[in-house]
């Protein structure tokens, strides 16, 4: 049995400690020991399904390849659910997909499903009376159907142009009743199905952005440096005989934390940054006599304007810094974008 260290049981009490009695260590033990177990099942589950994935997967992805319509998605219960999931990451990763409950679908609902459309079905008995009384029809429409199942022998399999393994070896489930390793290797193989045929469309960042234009994953895909950098008079612009104490004045009144020297003709010639100011004052006993051109820092760190704003916060990172300056092509500064505004903006 796994040990539970005393600071594990000391969190443990802390979090108890306000609403119940303290968790006995032994009791603690058992249920993490427990809860490690169910993850080993579950991970079992998916070295189970990466062994399973053969030709079958393979005929799977030609024929969403080749579907001239949707990709239907159908399942009952808790399989309806890992169902939708998949739907709704294929659809974002630029496989049109929808979801078909199947038992609706003998209600009227079957009228969404075309015979251009291929449609794939989840049941992990593949018997589920729900999904079988719809394949008579399926049937009649030529549509091609690709099953999701554990029993490879089923009614559905049997039915079915291409059968997915999802067999496991157990449930976490100790009655081995609520599906739960079963449903862990679905979801997984439903993303293995969407990112393959992501990577085989050469989908890129911009056709993801324009499926996900809100929330932080939009403002990451969307958001470029122009629509958040300072310009125009909040650049905070010193020429480079400007004197010092002038030059510490623009770093604080603009609150970037720096200000842009540049020389006669606008040309960007570095900038001061409060770690140059804080350096120069330590070297320098009176700062009247501090010459800019001895204490800037030369060729700082610069980014385009039309980048997107998460690649400028990703490189501020790397290089320990808070600001990039957006300069034209002949060096003229045009644009400062501060790590500050970035976080602003939601963007993490």
């Amino acid at each position: 049995m796994s040990r539970t260290s005393p600071a594990s049981l000391h969190t443990i009490e802390t979090i108890n400690d306000s609403k119940t009695e303290p968790v006995p260590a032994t009791d603690a033990e058992a249920m993490l020991a427990r809860a490690r177990s169910i993850v080993d099942i579950e991970i079992q589950a998916l070295e189970d399904l990466k062994t399973q994935l053969d030709e079958h997967f393979v005929r799977a992805i030609t024929l969403i390849e080749q579907c001239a319509g949707r990709i239907i998605i159908t399942g009952m219960g808790k399989s309806g659910l890992i169902g939708k999931k998949i739907a709704a990451t294929l659809s974002s990763t630029g496989t049109p997909a929808y979801f078909l409950h199947p038992a609706e679908g003998s209600h009227g609902d079957l009228g969404m499903l075309m015979k251009q459309d291929v449609l794939i079905a989840i049941s992990n008995s593949g018997e589920t009376p729900e999904i079988l009384g719809i394949l008579p029809l399926v049937k009649r429409f030529g549509v091609p159907l690709i099953a999701m199942t554990g029993k490879t022998n089923s009614t559905l399999a049997q039915q079915s142009d291409v059968v997915l393994n999802i067999a496991v070896q157990q449930e976490a489930c100790p009655l081995g009743l609520a599906p739960t390793a079963s449903t862990t290797a679905t979801l997984a193989l439903g993303d293995t199905l969407a990112v393959v045929l992501l990577e085989r469309r050469e989908f890129t960042e911009d056709d993801f952005a324009m499926f996900h234009p809100a929330g932080n994953l939009g403002k990451r895909l969307l958001l470029k440096v122009e629509d958040v950098m300072k310009q125009g008079d909040a650049l905070p612009l010193v020429t480079l005989n400007t004197p010092f104490l002038e030059a510490l004045m623009q770093v604080s009144l603009k609150k970037l934390g720096m200000a842009i020297i540049v020389d006669e003709e606008g040309r960007m010639e570095g900038i001061l940054t409060d770690g140059d100011v804080r350096r120069a004052l330590t070297r320098f006993n009176d700062p009247r006599h501090i010459a800019l051109e001895e204490v800037i820092t030369r060729s700082p760190k610069q980014i385009e304007a039309t980048e997107l704003a998460v690649t400028a916060l990703r490189l501020m990172e790397e290089h320990k810094i808070t600001v990039l300056v957006c300069c034209q092509p002949d060096g003229r500064p045009y644009g400062v974008i501060h790590m500050h505004d970035i976080l602003k903006t939601g963007i993490s």
